[in-house]
């Protein structure tokens, strides 16, 4: 066996995974971290303090029927693959895994959350035969609303560019101001899903575009209104999802007029929804994750460590 660590240290959860990739089993340990009642996420500060706090005794829990020898160790260490793209939580992660790495004498492999995110999908969808590939990747969460052009290339083999985005409010943002307006806990996404669910409504929504890029700080302003109106709340919950599915399908539109039938993945804690996920599903197919790896996770970056380590290199 060959098993691989993985840290993620994001704004939402603190998580850690092993991956056998000689198997292809995945452990994962994670856990949400601490927001009061009434407040939309934490400030870095406080998830910084709060991953310290949670960090060890998770990965302690992963080590629970014994720690099997490393291959490599991996981490996020920023959110995106782009200039500038910086979160002080991720400081967390990578001082682990570097400490861990260097006790082991196992290398660090370093990624950020987003190339994490796709890989864990990949995986979920048993798809990672498409890294080394063409293919485009849509991840929404609550930090990121964009669709990528993974390529062939890089020591993790894919690297990826912007292709489309949201231009302002992002998906899970959208999720979880409209879930904190309807008195919902933070993060938002399961409990908007059941009340959306209550819903005998549908709602046609012509989505907000810019070419491939999408608009959608509306969907806030007119939850708003609904809920001012007297609207329920099943029915405000059910507009905000049919609102960023209609986005997502502008989106996938665009990418199927450039670039025809390229494959498709969809990734992030957004698309954990089953309503987004089934409808996208029946009108355009595409690869999905299940839930436990649709939301934040270390498995991916686990797997791109194993990636990175077989192929004689670091990201």
């Amino acid at each position: 066996m060959a098993w691989y660590l993985g840290i993620d240290t994001s704004n939402y959860t603190t998580s850690a995974a092993l991956y056998d990739s000689e198997s292809g089993a995945v452990r994962q340990q994670k856990q949400l971290l601490p927001v009061r009642e009434g407040e939309l996420g934490l400030r870095q500060s406080d998830a910084v303090f709060a991953h310290v706090k949670q960090l060890g005794a998770l990965v302690e829990a992963l080590f629970e029927a014994g720690p099997p020898p490393l291959a490599g160790v991996g981490a996020s260490v920023r959110p995106r693959d782009a200039e500038g793209s910086y979160m002080p939580c991720f400081l967390v992660g990578e001082a682990v895994a570097q400490s861990v790495g260097a006790a082991c004498g196992a290398p660090l492999t370093r990624v950020s959350h987003q190339s994490g995110h796709i890989a864990a999908a990949l995986f979920s969808a048993g798809r990672l035969d498409l890294i080394g590939k063409r293919f485009a990747a849509f991840h929404l969460s609550g930090g990121t609303t964009e669709c990528l052009i993974a390529e062939p290339g890089g020591p993790c083999g894919f690297t990826v560019r912007l292709f489309a985005r949201s231009l302002d409010l992002k998906a899970g943002q959208a999720v979880d101001r409209v879930g904190g307006m309807l008195g919902l806990r933070f993060p938002a996404g399961r409990e908007l899903e059941r009340l959306a669910k209550e819903s005998e409504k549908t709602y046609r929504v012509r989505p907000v575009m810019k070419g491939a890029d999408c608009s959608l700080s509306g969907i806030e302003n007119r939850c708003q209104k609904m809920k001012l109106d007297g609207e329920a709340d099943r029915d405000i919950a059910r507009y905000c999802l049919d609102s960023i599915l209609a986005a997502l399908c502008g989106m996938t539109e665009a990418v199927r007029a450039r670039f025809g039938e390229l494959p498709i993945l969809y990734a992030g804690g957004v698309m954990s929804n089953s309503i987004i996920r089934e409808a996208v599903t029946a009108r355009y197919g595409g690869y999905f994750a299940d839930p436990q790896f649709s939301s934040d996770n270390a498995a991916g970056v686990a797997i791109l460590a194993s990636r990175a380590g077989e192929g004689g290199t670091a990201c």
